[in-house]
Order: structure tokens, then C-alpha cells, then sequence
């Protein structure tokens, strides 16, 4: 996905950017959460509640516990081993695109030494087999729309691939927070086995509740574990096929893969569309059907 042109330039999106930076400014927990139940008020009157998307599970009311107590919620593996390696045949010949320099573009069987992070096209994403299908289905969207309290949105869908690399990490592999809407939710999809060695996903454990600083910044290992302990940090690893759900406005990172590349899916679902991104969504003719609102800004249904 593209993002959008926050600051002055050639393609400044100066509504984007005001959208945006409102959201960062706020940074209060109090003064947050006021505007979260005015927005999910406003919302919950236009589009519903979202109930009809509920599980209604003690699975799913277990996993809400967890999310808004934690900030991470383990949710199992909810794609088996043939729906992964189905993924994987079917990205073989797709191109990637190196996050570090977007304009550089190969299949895996290619990819160039040195590349740390790279993405696959949205459109790929979407015609690629069960990705839509999860995203949308009744665990994921229920969890959702009762952390959201109202019908979510889905605004972002990615595949992306780490790879071991020696030397510094990405700036994605280094504890940080983000800011994409007023509230929020991800949930990351684990599409090869990850253990300690392999780049898991590290949250810190109730940083969701805490205030994040205006400027968002970095923070290294020894900073996290001098001012919070090591016993906060939460290190999900797990098979392919492993979901689990974060809320990233706290602090976290995605571990540096030291021996196999990582695959991972990230559906993240919000309130409102996150105003980084330029959205530009792709013609869907599949079978599923799928809710045009949660929907709108990833695909366009072509009947």
C-alpha cells in the first residue's frame, strides 16, 4: 500500500495530513478515549454495531480479555498447514518489493542479497488464496468490532518477507509504537514456523494504556528492559498458520530473522482509514461475499 504525503511536497495530501496528525497530537489516554467513544458513537448510529459479526465464543471473549488488558492476544492457528503451503505455491512467481528501496522488484527465488524487509502487491494479496476469506471471517471481525465497539474497518492488508541479513537491523525490526488511527487493531498471521531464531513478533506487555509521546521515536533492547524488566516482554512464536491479535499503538517490534526469512500476513482493522496511507482499492470478482463497508477501502467489488 502507498502512503500518502504528509508533508509539504509534490504530492502533499494536505487533508490526509491534517487527518492524520490530529490523532498524534492527542496523546492523553483520557482525552484518547473521549474521542474514541464520540467517533464509535457517530459510527455505531451510521453502520451499525457490528454484532452480526460476532462469534460470540468464549474463544472470542477470552481474546478480547487479553487485547484490552494486554495489548496481545494469542488467537491459535487458524490457517492449517495445506491452507499455508497453498499461500506459498501461489506467491512463487510474484514480485516483492524491497521496503528499504521501492522501486527494486523480484521474485524470491531472486531476491538480492542485502534486501531486510520486502512487501508483496495489494493486488496479489487479494487474489491470493484464503487471505480475504480470514480477514473477513467471523473470529477476526468479531474480535474486532467488539474491540472497536462498532463495524470495523479493514484498513490494511499486507504479505510481507524478513530475511537474515547481517549488521544493523530495519528500523520495522526496533521497538516502537504506531500511530495509525484512534483506535486500532492488528492481527499478524505467521505463513512460516517462527521460533526464537526466526524473527517473532515482541510486545510489551499493557504498553497499549500507556502515553505515547507526540514525536514517535525508537527505543533499543536495553532501554525496554532498564525502564520496564524483561519479564514485560511478550515473544509470540508459533507454526505456520499462527494468528494473533495486537494493538500497536503500544510498544513493540518484529525480531531480525537470525537463520530462515520470515513470511507474515497483517490484517489491521480501525475505526476510520488510516490517513498514512493513499488507498487505492483493487477489483474484486471472487466468490466470496464480502461486507462492502469493512471492505471499501481494499477492494472493489466489480458486481
Amino acid at each position: 500500500m502507498e502512503y500518502a504525503q504528509l508533508t509539504p511536497g509534490r504530492r502533499f495530501a494536505p487533508l490526509h495530513s491534517l487527518l492524520y496528525y490530529s490523532q498524534r497530537l492527542v496523546t492523553r489516554p483520557a482525552l484518547r478515549r473521549l474521542v474514541v467513544r464520540t467517533l464509535t458513537g457517530a459510527l455505531r448510529l451510521r453502520h451499525g454495531s457490528g454484532r452480526e459479526l460476532h462469534a460470540a465464543s468464549a474463544v472470542e471473549a477470552a481474546a478480547l480479555a487479553n487485547l484490552s488488558q494486554s495489548g496481545y492476544a494469542p488467537l491459535g492457528n487458524l490457517l492449517s498447514s495445506v491452507q499455508c503451503d497453498a499461500i506459498r505455491t501461489y506467491l512463487q512467481d510474484k514480485m516483492l518489493t524491497d521496503r528499504d528501496r521501492e522501486r527494486a522488484l523480484f521474485a524470491l527465488a531472486q531476491a538480492p542479497q542485502g534486501v531486510r524487509v520486502a512487501d508483496y502487491h495489494l493486488s496479489d494479496v487479494i487474489a491470493c488464496p484464503h487471505i480475504l476469506a480470514l480477514a473477513n471471517s467471523a473470529p477476526l471481525l468479531g474480535l474486532a468490532a467488539r474491540y472497536m465497539r462498532c463495524k470495523p474497518t479493514i484498513s490494511a492488508l499486507g504479505l510481507r518477507w524478513s530475511f537474515p541479513v547481517a549488521g544493523d537491523a530495519s528500523d520495522l525490526q526496533a521497538f516502537h509504537r504506531d500511530s495509525e488511527d484512534w483506535r486500532y487493531v492488528k492481527v499478524l498471521v505467521y505463513l512460516t514456523d517462527v521460533d526464537h531464531d526466526a524473527g517473532p513478533h515482541v510486545y510489551l506487555h499493557g504498553s497499549h494504556l500507556t502515553q505515547a509521546p507526540v514525536r514517535l521515536r525508537f527505543y533499543s533492547d536495553d532501554e525496554i528492559s532498564a525502564n520496564y524488566g524483561a519479564e514485560q516482554l511478550l515473544t509470540a512464536t508459533g507454526t505456520r498458520g499462527f494468528c494473533f491479535a495486537v494493538d500497536t499503538a503500544g510498544i513493540h517490534k518484529g525480531t531480525a530473522p537470525h537463520r530462515v526469512p520470515r513470511l507474515m500476513l497483517q490484517i489491521q482493522y480501525s475505526l476510520l482509514p488510516s490517513y498514512a496511507y493513499q488507498y487505492a482499492p483493487e477489483p474484486y470478482d471472487g466468490p466470496l461475499l464480502l461486507d462492502p463497508y469493512v471492505n471499501r477501502l481494499i477492494v472493489r467489488p466489480l458486481r
